[in-house]
């Protein structure tokens, strides 16, 4: 089967008028010529389907407030809208593109008319994935999804494996994060048209990289929405999401919600070829039924992508594992979780800095192996913040279920300036834990920017009107308010104006001309290739790793392989230690062999200032804001040395593929 074939088979149905479909419903170009129109109106009495410029057809009323027809007035690209019991009109709330925004009509798409390229496209597995989370608004320049598959060859040759999308369903306003979505199935025009979509991520799979999709599946957006006047049932008018009232997934009327939100799912995985999806804030999906709307949602993601394996990701506050257990035993069936105390942890001690949320993290060596040894480090103890009980034990949980990193959209633009972590810390810091998140078991995620040492800030931003744009301002002081540095005085006129065209373009990111000369750049291709070279650590073992606390701001990790094969990676984020501690066990190497060192943050070509060297039989310097990868190596024989010898730096055996494209250079 070809891939254009592959893309136009999964989920077609039939309706009782005997028209084939692919989604409940919306809009959809039959074989032969026209369109059929289905649409969920229990609200209403009366619905027409109006085709721009005058031409109109009524639809015929079904079971359970459906509507539906067909009309060979229509074709694709056509626009139209629905008129309601002869009055107001209003675009499709399964629209599949809306060329004027939220308020304007809805277009007619084919999507089968897309020449896919990706058949031998095979799919993600969990498995030694490196994600980079983009916003396609900011990403380049121009904002779109022509500029961005530009960017995609520095992607791949950076070591990213998959693309995380923020949210690209259809928003109001000029730009936006895409979490006020309101068309849910149709891609924001202002990045371009949905074959413009499709064509980014066939870009992406003849390259060699996947890319999965951010869903909001918890709320709809404040501006644009207008489910509402065909059903009252798509909200749970009794519950919160934390903006705005829930959806209705368990409550009357909420089967066709349901399904609504189901096809949704299926729907960007067989229409665009998406590799999985990333789940918004799953807390904030409340469902009581037995078969909860994120175990549907996932297993029709699954059954979309047919032959193709696909991953999804889900951001759970309360840090539940019932997500990623499998439904075998109560689980809802996702691949892997978000893990804030990672994060948390490491921006603590990155920058001294614990306000609100922060204010139950230490930032010490300790919180920092347990975050790489046991994935999330409150697993059902009492938090300050909120006082109460958060998080899951994680025991017997592999640790690429976890997605670990130091910064992501959310972690950038709830502080006060929107700054980036390199802005925050020492560039010694920052380099030593970036080894830390790159070359831990679980799965990592870099945010837009990170490979290019951006200093361009991520701030909230959105484009509403003025009434709504006041309340999301105030909002949003409201909301920082929590950092209480950001109540001072003299910082409230410093705070960025959410609104403001200003704000959303000092986000873009601006690529160097030689983006392979930037040291940020060099120091994660490093690592990244370490990370898939390296056996041991290829192998995302947390079961394997064993780690100590070496001084007031230093630790070690033993990565144990098979045999007598480790490697340890030393970390200090403090000043120098002379002599380091000799009485941790971790720190001998294997019978026989000296450790060598196999990669050191502090090397000049990411900036560095070079390491002391480890001089053999001699105490060991371990220099301040740094991090040291060693691997063991055979000794020389010399028998008065019980084989806690060193190598020397100028010696150093680093990784066979990082030395061969060093001299390459």
């Amino acid at each position: 089967m070809s891939s254009r074939d592959r893309s136009t088979t999964p989920d077609r149905s039939s309706d009782h008028h005997g028209f084939s479909r692919r989604l409940p419903v919306g809009a959809e170009v039959q074989p032969g010529g026209g369109v059929h129109f289905r649409v969920w109106a229990p609200l209403r009495r009366r619905v027409e389907v109006i085709v721009e410029p005058k031409q109109t057809f009524e639809l015929s009323p079904e079971a359970d407030g459906y509507f539906s027809g067909f009309s060979r007035i229509a074709g694709v690209g056509s626009r139209y809208r629905y008129r309601l019991d002869g009055e107001n009109r209003f675009p499709d709330p399964a629209s599949r593109f809306q060329p004027e925004g939220p308020h304007g009509p809805s277009q007619v798409v084919d999507p089968s008319s897309f020449a896919w390229t990706d058949a031998s496209w095979k799919g993600l597995t969990l498995t030694g994935q490196v994600l980079y989370e983009m916003h396609v608004g900011s990403f380049t320049r121009e904002g779109t999804w022509t500029a961005a598959i530009e960017r995609l060859p520095r992607l791949r040759e950076l070591g990213v494996t998959t693309i995380e999308l923020m949210p690209v369903a259809e928003f109001a306003g000029a730009f936006g994060w895409g979490y006020d979505g309101v068309d849910l199935f149709a891609p924001y025009h202002f990045y371009g048209e949905p074959d413009d979509a499709r064509r980014f991520v066939d870009r992406a799979h003849a390259l060699g990289l996947g890319v999965i999709l951010d869903v909001v599946y918890n709320h709809f957006g404040p501006d644009g929405c207008y489910h509402r006047a065909f059903s009252d049932d798509y909200l749970h008018v009794d519950r919160a999401s934390g903006w705005g009232d829930a959806l209705n997934f368990d409550g009357p009327g909420s089967t066709p919600t349901r399904a609504f939100f189901i096809a949704n799912a299926g729907y960007w995985i067989d229409e665009f070829h998406f590799d999985g999806l990333r789940l918004d804030a799953t807390q904030a999906i409340h469902d009581s039924s037995s078969d909860h709307i994120i175990t549907a949602i996932s297993r029709r993601a699954r059954e979309a992508a047919g032959a193709r394996s696909i991953l999804i990701f889900a951001e759970n506050e309360p840090q539940n594992v019932r997500q990623i257990r499998p439904e075998s035993v109560g689980g809802f069936g996702l691949d892997c979780l978000w893990n804030d105390d990672f994060h948390h942890a490491s921006r603590v001690a990155l920058t001294g800095r614990a306000e609100a949320y922060y204010g139950d993290y230490l930032g010490t060596p300790q919180e920092l192996i347990s975050a790489v040894k046991w994935g999330f480090l409150f697993q059902g103890q009492t938090v300050k913040w909120q006082q109460k009980r958060r998080g899951t034990p994680t025991f017997g949980v592999p640790a690429a279920h976890f997605l670990v990193y130091l910064e992501n959209h959310d972690q950038v633009a709830n502080s006060a300036r929107g700054l980036r972590l390199i802005n925050l810390t020492s560039p010694g810091r920052y380099r030593a834990l970036m080894g830390l998140c790159l070359l831990s078991p679980q799965t990592p995620l870099l945010f837009q920017g990170q490979e290019l040492g951006s200093r361009r800030p991520f701030l909230y931003f959105s484009d509403h009107h003025d009434e709504l744009a006041k309340a999301v301002c105030e909002g949003r002081r409201e909301e920082l308010a929590g950092f209480r540095s950001t109540t001072h005085p003299e910082l409230l006129d410093y705070l960025a104006d959410p609104g403001a065209e200003s704000t959303f373009l000092a986000t873009k990111l601006e690529e160097p001309a030689d983006y392979r000369r930037v040291p940020e750049f060099l120091l994660i291709q490093d690592l990244l290739q370490l990370r898939r070279d390296d056996p041991i650590f290829r192998a995302q073992k947390s079961e394997s790793i064993q780690g100590a606390v070496i001084g007031p701001e230093a630790f070690v990790l033993r990565y144990f392989g098979d045999a007598d094969d480790s490697r340890l990676i030393v970390i200090n984020l403090g000043r120098d230690l002379y002599p380091t501690a000799n009485t941790e066990p971790l720190l001998a190497p294997p019978p026989g062999m000296d450790w060598s060192v196999l990669w050191f943050s502090e090397h000049p070509r990411y900036g560095g200032s070079g390491i002391p060297p480890l001089e053999s039989g001699q105490p060991w310097r371990i220099a301040g804001h740094s991090a040291v990868v060693l691997k063991p190596s055979p000794a020389p024989s010399r028998p008065d040395d019980p084989g806690m010898g060193t190598a020397a730096i100028e010696d150093y055996d680093i990784h066979p593929a990082l030395r061969a494209r060093r001299r390459s250079e």
